[in-house]
């Protein structure tokens, strides 16, 4: 099955352009602003619906009251029919995130096909304690541990549901959001100050980052179009443009992420490393 936000980057593309990322990689980590994290993962949870017909479980804070407007054209093109196949559930807790996650071992029966995405957005939400001193910090990193090392434990064992009954639905894959600390700290490279973000490299193989451009041009001269940058980095992101380093897949690779004025998205391939 191909990676998911392959999936969504192939889908939103620009014509003949193509970006490739290992598939046997099923865990990732989508690193930005809260409103653009979320987006991302909506579109990632629809398009899995919608073109490979799987299972998607959404975790997430806060209840989903009506579409993000950034998808609401993108979403009118795959068939919000799909949105059946995604079911959402509202942790308001790290331990009610905890035993939701772990009821997916029991989320099927019979002929039933189990979950074969689990999204969490919001990861912050529930890991982040207010005016922390070292003691709850310390308890923060091995919140962001445990959850962690439960999704992958879960997206293992509904892998080996799905490889037992041969379907093409497998393996199970993970895609989760983190807003770290400070939005100036989000930026191109692979690590971060914030202290819960390396525990969670730990666990997530691939890192999706996103950073809005700020353009030095007065608005009205760059438009009204929506910009940000896309970082893949981790091992398993590959490229299949002839023209750039394949010789180290463990470099960022670099697209460009355009909401227009419609809501629509589209992705930009711009290069296999960061400058």
């Amino acid at each position: 099955m191909a990676d998911i936000l392959t999936l969504v980057f192939r889908t939103f593309m620009k014509p003949c352009q193509v970006i490739d990322i290992a598939p046997s990689k099923c865990t990732t980590l989508v690193i930005g602003d809260h409103s653009i994290n979320r987006s991302l993962l909506l579109l990632a949870a629809v398009t899995a619906a919608s073109q490979l017909g799987i299972k998607v479980s959404f975790f997430t804070h806060d209840q989903i009251q009506s579409l993000p407007k950034s998808l609401q054209d993108s979403m009118s093109n795959l068939g919000t029919d799909n949105l059946k196949k995604i079911k959402f559930a509202y942790p308001s807790s790290l331990e009610d995130l905890l035993l939701d996650v772990a009821s997916l071992h029991e989320s099927f029966s019979g002929s039933a096909a189990p979950t074969s995405l689990i999204i969490v957005d919001g990861l912050e939400r529930y890991l982040r304690v207010p005016g922390s001193t070292s003691g709850l910090q310390q308890a923060e990193l091995s919140s962001a541990s445990h959850i962690s090392a439960l999704l992958f434990d879960t997206a293992v064992f509904l892998t080996q549901i799905l490889e037992e009954r041969a379907t093409s639905l497998a393996p199970c894959r993970v895609i989760a959001s983190f807003q770290p600390e400070g939005e100036g700290h989000v930026g191109r490279g692979p690590s971060a100050p914030d202290p819960v973000l390396s525990v969670l490299d730990r666990y997530f193989q691939m890192r999706c980052t996103l950073d809005r451009h700020r353009p030095s041009a007065p608005a009205a001269a760059v438009g009204p179009q929506d910009t940000w940058s896309v970082y893949l980095s981790g091992a398993g992101v590959t490229d299949t443009s002839p023209a750039e380093d394949v010789e180290n897949p463990g470099l960022p690779r670099q697209l460009q992420m355009v909401i227009g004025t419609s809501g629509s998205m589209e992705f930009t391939f711009v290069s296999s490393q960061l400058t």
